[in-house]
């Protein structure tokens, strides 16, 4: 049975007002005022914002694993909830997506569980161990991109060896980076807090070595390469540079290296994920760099724990936080309100951007896949983590006061969140 739904009244982030009609699956016209045969569903969004829903290039859904932290099912409900249609599932997994064997098993719960589109990234190494390069060959087709995240690959011949393979098979590396002997033992910025509270320090070369290495190899085999989570002010310089230079490079950051830094801490362990909340000064500079599009993109990086994980503060807690149903009206909050960025610029970084980047997602357009989220941007609450879809609920966003509920996604034509 075709699906025909009208949204009536939505004004179209950065245009003006529209209806869109979907039919199956797809969106049909886009009109100021559309006609509604008698077969169609009418779905009033009066006095809402409609973007293509959002795109995340990097989140956590901890299954096959841990569904105890998060489930494909949970975790896609929770990106619904955000407003966003496309995730993709980062490789820190049990068993790691290294062998089109393993990657099925994933899929299979994606198949069984996923309101969203939620695609899996491939390991770039066999166990995520950083020493054996996947066959990316027997993976490609599987997934949407190889990374090895939530480890950096130490060793420079390995990934000279997999960024060969993605460049022949055009297949972007995603790379977390991170040198591990600068990390010392560290789990939070090594900076003023950190010194003032007797707490141990990463220092932002662990983090801005090891992508000017790779923005190297990068150069040197062609590869299409993406720096995952930047944080700190040299690592938007060192990309900036090689941007410049037409290395083909891209990079995401995450909303709370927008919005906090480590001047924000407290002993809680909502605070703590990895890379840590760096500088002011680092802020600035993602801020500067999301400006003169350094930084390509946005991406979460939504990485739920239990409870329990995260109750041991600064020192003894798991590294993550979850972000996908707070990061647009965070971001809309404190980027767009305050006149750091227009809104449609946050629709590039948050949807369209990274869609492009990675061949995924789409544009608000017709012909396109009826992929819609509906923002009522007037709307002013507090986070309230125990609202949350995901099982996750550490974020230190708690408590804020922000604008921008998500009133509706639509997920190729078919309503899966509303509120």
């Amino acid at each position: 049975m075709s699906m025909h739904i009208l949204l009536h009244g939505g004004t179209i982030a950065g245009s003006a007002r529209a209806d869109i009609l979907v039919k199956d699956g797809l969106i049909e016209e886009i009109s100021p005022i559309i006609e509604p045969a008698p077969d169609v569903e009418i779905i009033d969004v009066g006095g809402l914002t409609l973007m293509r829903a959002f795109v995340d290039v990097h989140v956590h859904f901890r299954e096959p694993g841990r569904p105890d932290k998060e489930t494909i099912r949970s975790g896609s409900l929770a990106a619904a909830r955000g407003g966003y249609g496309t995730v993709c599932t980062m490789p820190n997994l049990s068993p790691a997506p290294d062998s089109p064997q393993h990657i099925a098993i994933q899929q299979e719960l994606i198949d069984k569980g996923a309101v969203v589109d939620v695609l899996p990234y491939a390991s770039i190494t066999v166990g995520r161990a950083g020493r054996e390069v996947v066959d990316m060959a027997a993976l490609k087709d599987r997934c949407v991109a190889f990374s090895d995240d939530g480890s950096g690959v130490q060793e420079e011949s390995v990934m000279l060896e997999a960024m060969g393979r993605a460049a022949s098979l055009d297949c972007i590396i995603a790379a977390h980076c991170e040198e591990n002997s600068l990390l010392r033992g560290g789990y939070i910025h090594d900076g003023e807090y950190c010194r003032t509270h007797g707490h141990k320090g990463i220092c932002s070369e662990s983090e801005w070595v090891q992508i000017a290495r790779d923005l190297e190899l990068a150069e040197r085999t062609g590869c299409a390469y993406h720096v995952c989570h930047i944080s700190t002010a040299e690592s938007v310089r060192v990309i900036r540079e090689a941007k410049a230079r037409g290395v083909n490079v891209s990079c995401e950051t995450a909303p709370h290296y927008l919005v906090l830094c480590d001047e924000d801490l407290q002993e809680d362990g909502r605070f703590k994920m990895n890379p840590p909340l760096r500088s002011a000064a680092d802020r600035a500079a993602l801020i500067e760099g999301l400006k003169d599009g350094t930084i390509d993109m946005i991406a979460t990086d939504h990485a739920p724990h239990t409870a329990e994980e995260k109750s041991r503060g600064l020192r003894g807690s798991a590294m993550g936080v979850v972000g996908l149903e707070t990061a647009f009206p965070v971001l809309y909050t404190e980027l767009v309100l305050k006149g750091i960025i227009s809104l449609e610029k946050l629709v590039d970084l948050m949807s369209t951007a990274p869609g492009r980047r990675f061949g995924i997602g789409g544009t608000l357009e017709v012909g396109q896949s009826a992929d819609i989220t509906a923002y009522d941007l007037r709307s002013a609450y507090t986070v309230d983590s125990s609202e949350f879809l995901s099982k996750g609920k550490a974020t230190p966003f708690e408590g804020r006061r922000v604008y921008g509920r998500c009133r509706l996604t639509l997920s190729h034509g078919k309503v899966v969140w509303k509120g």
